[in-house]
């Protein structure tokens, strides 16, 4: 079984006009989401085989903050760039990629694609898009990420912030 946590990076800040949107930083109230979402996976008792995330600031910044959460090094996060203003088969691509030695994967990406790859792979899709710093879990009957489709997908939750507090 492959379990994977969609995360949609935290809010981001708009405030610095001369930085390329690779380069936004995350804003206070998603310097705040993204800590409480990783408190959120531990009182589950989560603890992902493997974290991945775009190079993106306010990606991978959300993913260090939910890594220090769960005990992660940031260190052992692995960026990667195809996350970045990735498509829909772009970042099912990327899912299934994934190492099949890793059981349960959090990846940390961007919308409006982030969502698409939740609606596309469950088998209850949101109305809509996922706010920021939100996380949907699937769990599929899958021995490899190559094999992960809707068809084997069991929905397993969805948590955003403002249902943490």
């Amino acid at each position: 079984m492959k379990t994977l946590y969609l995360m949609r990076h935290a809010k981001s800040s708009w405030s610095f006009d001369e930085l390329r949107d690779q380069e936004r930083p995350l804003n206070d109230r998603g310097r705040d989401d993204a800590p409480r979402m990783g408190q959120a996976l531990v009182k589950r008792d989560i603890h992902p085989d493997l974290l991945v995330s775009s190079p993106a600031v306010r990606a991978l910044s959300t993913a260090v903050l939910v890594a220090r959460e769960l005990g992660y090094e940031r260190d052992t996060i692995q960026i990667e760039p195809a996350i970045y203003q990735a498509d829909l088969d772009t970042l099912l691509g990327v899912v299934r990629a994934l190492p099949d030695t890793a059981e349960a994967v959090l990846l940390t990406g961007h919308n409006p694609t982030i969502s698409d790859v939740a609606n596309h792979l469950s088998p209850s899709p949101l109305h809509g898009e996922m706010p920021t710093a939100a996380i949907m879990c699937l769990r599929f009957t899958a021995d490899k990420w190559a094999d992960v489709k809707q068809a084997n997908a069991e929905f397993y939750f969805y948590d955003y912030p403002r249902n943490e507090r």
